[in-house]
């Protein structure tokens, strides 16, 4: 999560954490016949990775295949560590070119454990009215843990682990549903900071996707030796491929750029193993709400998601409930939603939800904080990212 330095005054505390009962009580609805023994995870390589050699291998379709090598990558060597390189001319940036081929093995227990958060964030909003008006700062609203198991409290909330040039990185994510394939979503929502550098730079690496990662929310202690079940009871999900926002492919920098106020991506996974979706595997999928209601009229909202910045470690899941606010970071730039909350980064990406006519909706996610993490803020999701959700 990228942070941000503010001068303006402290919003009289206003946490609304009394009148989000309702959002609390709806999120942890999941199915019953979902649980962490579910048949589709666990910690047995995919049935088209590598053989007996126990070799990482690439799982990678005739298509894929063929834009590596449009772009003169050689598919062996990317699955062998060719991945690796990020000289400018090989890191492919533009929207069709993403191409995210499954690396069986990469992802280990212990290579999450110490994926860093990107200490990056952005945020958005279609809807130009509040352009160049903020309110006065929230009052930080303390992060409390969720209950576990997760997979019972918070379903569709999981962990995005990507590879970047600074190395193995993690933001958060949400699943959403697919208006194509009731149901049986493969869908998530995060933050396009996640996915791609924005302008300079390209789509980051070796995308996954894990839900209700480390479920029973276990001590590092505890995880030590921890076999993959354990840190992903539902397996992991690849993105086989994902879209960001124009603006941020072209404007967004590690400040935030031009590109700033659009910051979300949808990525489209597919598991390691298996062949149900991941709606059904996890048992619950969220709408996304894209009226962009007004801070004033959305009522309460609550930020999910895993922060892993200190005093955080990204093992644990957290959650804030706070009523929204406004924040504009410059009159040229679509306002934001802003609500106190002590999450760091690691949380980016992560979903905000709240309650539309009894239904738990998202609505936003994570995005831009300050340094002194006392606040969140995060994209009014409005007409531009309903356009890249149904494209």
């Amino acid at each position: 999560m990228r942070s941000v330095r503010t001068s303006v005054a402290r919003r009289p505390g206003r946490r609304g954490v009394l009148l989000a009962t309702g959002l609390l009580a709806a999120l942890s609805l999941t199915a019953t016949a979902c649980g962490s023994g579910d048949d589709t995870a666990g910690d047995k390589p995919a049935a088209t990775a590598s053989g007996a050699d126990g070799q990482d291998s690439a799982r990678v379709p005739g298509d894929l295949a063929d834009r590596l090598k449009e772009h003169g990558i050689d598919v062996d060597r990317w699955k062998d560590g060719g991945w690796k390189n990020w000289d400018k001319d090989k890191w492919l940036s533009e929207a069709k070119d993403f191409v995210n081929p499954v690396i069986d093995g990469l992802w280990k227990p212990e290579r999450m454990k110490s994926a860093k958060d990107p200490d990056k964030t952005i945020s958005s909003k279609d809807a130009t009215a509040d352009q160049g008006v903020s309110d006065p700062a929230p009052e930080p609203v303390p992060a409390k843990a969720e209950k576990t198991p997760y997979h019972e409290n918070a379903a569709p909330v999981g962990k995005v682990f990507f590879d970047s040039p600074e190395g193995s990185m993690v933001c958060s994510g949400t699943v959403v549903k697919d208006v194509n394939h009731p149901g049986r979503s493969n869908l998530v929502w995060t933050a396009g900071h996640c996915v791609h550098a924005g302008g300079g730079g390209g789509w980051y690496r070796n995308i996954a996707f894990v839900p209700s990662y480390n479920d029973l929310n276990k001590s590092e202690a505890q995880l030590s030796g921890a076999t993959a079940r354990e840190m992903a009871p539902y397996g992991q999900w690849w993105a086989d491929w994902a879209a960001t926002s124009d603006q941020w492919i072209s404007g967004g920098d590690e400040t935030g750029g031009a590109g700033a106020p659009y910051d979300y991506a949808v990525l489209h996974v597919k598991p390691e193993q298996g062949g149900k979706s991941l709606e059904e595997t996890v048992g619950n999928a969220l709408a996304v709400d894209f009226s962009a209601p007004s801070a004033r009229d959305a009522g309460a909202m609550g930020a999910w998601g895993y922060p892993a910045a200190p005093p955080y470690n990204g093992l644990s899941m957290f959650k804030c409930v706070d009523r929204p606010g406004r924040l504009s970071l410059r009159p040229g730039l679509p306002t934001m939603y802003r609500i106190g909350c002590t999450m760091t980064g690691g949380s980016s990406g992560g979903g905000w939800f709240r309650v539309v006519d009894g239904r738990t909706k998202l609505v936003s996610n994570t995005s831009i904080g300050p340094s002194d993490n006392t606040w969140l803020a995060g994209p009014q999701l409005g007409k531009g990212a309903e356009a890249l959700y149904h494209a």
